[in-house]
């Protein structure tokens, strides 16, 4: 299953029916894990640990020295979950004692070419990253965010779960839940109401997440108030909690 052209450094753990492609490079203290496909040319760098059931396309480039200057060759590490898909050219890079160390990207992820997830970035599953997709360093992105080609978000930035960037979307400050953003600066334009509805939000369900993102985008309340109404309404609509805590938790300031 291993490509006689192919480099696989000696301490490499590899489950026996991984595959690894032509002139691939696989380094010190890489894990990969069982029915992992790795194309061409790709290269992975350790400490990473890649999980089950990904494909890893030809000259991608995973887990090499994160891109920060401060980085002085600690042991930070990668780690990937299971069945992403990961398409040729993207790179990510490993984490920093700056933040937690590690970069984490989870499971069931579509990552399309020419993707860049800097150091100690968490992506969270069911993600889509359209071609030339960027993360700046300690970015944080939810389950089921999509993020349209040529999308650029800056360092420490959060994106809420279930949100959607639109192509070339320049994002500098935290995207709530559920919220969809678009220009350049980003600016919030309305939820994301087709995506709720492919995953099964009833049709009270996103008029109640509409009515919350009224509140807080829309009438020109305060947002210590607006999180204040959306918290009294979250106790019997609990499709708001993650609405709430990404109003909640915001360091950056809110894209409003």
């Amino acid at each position: 299953m291993i490509h006689a052209t192919a480099i696989v450094s000696d301490n490499a753990i590899i489950a026996d029916d991984v595959e690894i492609g032509p002139y691939a490079i696989i380094g010190d203290n890489v894990e990969i894990g069982s029915g992992t496909r790795i194309d061409s040319h790709a290269v992975i760098n350790g400490p990473a640990i890649i999980g089950k059931d990904n494909h890893i396309y030809q000259f991608a480039s995973l887990g090499d020295d994160p891109q920060d200057k401060k980085y002085a060759n600690e042991p930070t590490r990668l780690v990937v979950g299971d069945r992403n898909t990961i398409r040729e050219f993207c790179t990510f890079g490993r984490g920093t004692v700056q933040d937690r160390g590690e970069t984490t990207v989870g499971n069931d992820n579509w990552i399309m070419a020419y993707v860049h997830i800097a150091h100690d970035c968490v992506v969270g599953d069911n993600t889509i990253m359209a071609n030339n997709t960027t993360l700046g360093g300690h970015v944080h992105i939810g389950d089921w965010v999509i993020c349209g080609g040529f999308s650029g978000i800056h360092q420490f930035c959060r994106i809420g779960a279930h949100a959607f960037l639109g192509i070339h979307s320049g994002v500098n400050r935290d995207v709530p839940a559920y919220t969809m953003v678009s220009g350049q600066p980003a600016v919030a334009r309305g939820i994301n109401s087709e995506g709720l509805k492919r995953r099964e939000f009833s049709a009270q369900q996103i008029r109640n997440i509409k009515n919350a993102y009224r509140l807080a985008f829309r009438k020109g309340k305060k947002l210590a108030e607006a999180i204040d109404e959306i918290a009294e309404l979250s106790k019997e609509q609990p499709e708001l909690i993650l609405f709430l805590e990404s109003l909640r938790s915001s360091e950056r300031g809110l894209i409003r």
